[in-house]
């Protein structure tokens, strides 16, 4: 019996670039990328009037303008398809499911927190929802990180900004219980 000294995702990972299927990268990139930005046009969607309507909620002194959101949200929405890029090109689906299995509940429910709050809005529901929504990024970066480090990282500021965001919301549904009911 012989031992292996690295899995075949750290073979891949240490092979050249050169030789790797470069084709297969750039197409897993875009896919990748594509799955998150699609689950923020899905967001921009429920989100069409909300610089109007979060204009008419009373803010919390520390709440960032309206503009701010849409950049910030399409930095993210590139980083989180990054980090699921890496790991799926270094395990691929099947050795890494369970972790990809969880970025892609994540992405669903990161779509639904906009419906909820700017279409619907449904404070308390979106209150529920993003902090299942944090949790779900929570073990998302959790499940990324034995896999790869880096991809686990760049799911930080996600976390970081949902950690926010989720506050925001909170202060949100008690300024304006009316208008949020």
């Amino acid at each position: 019996m012989t031992s292996r000294p690295f899995d075949e995702g750290q073979v891949r990972e240490l092979r050249p670039l050169a030789q790797r299927p470069l084709r297969r990268d750039l197409l897993g990139l875009a896919g990748w990328l594509a799955a998150s930005l699609v689950t923020g046009g899905i967001g921009a969607v429920a989100s069409a009037g909300a610089a109007t309507f979060y204009g008419t909620l009373s803010q919390p002194s520390w709440a960032p303008p309206a503009w701010l959101f849409g950049p910030v949200w399409s930095v993210l929405y590139v980083l989180m398809g990054v980090a699921a890029w890496l790991v799926w090109r270094r395990h691929g689906f099947a050795d890494a499911a369970a972790a990809l299995g969880l970025f892609a509940i994540q992405l669903v429910a990161n779509a639904l927190w906009t419906w909820l709050f700017f279409q619907w809005q449904l404070g308390a529901a979106s209150l529920v929802e993003i902090v299942a929504l944090w949790l779900l990024i929570a073990a998302t970066l959790l499940a990324f990180w034995p896999l790869h480090r880096l991809a686990a990282l760049l799911l930080v500021p996600y976390l970081a900004w949902v950690t926010f965001a989720s506050a925001l919301t909170l202060a949100l549904l008690r300024l304006n219980p009316s208008a949020l009911g």
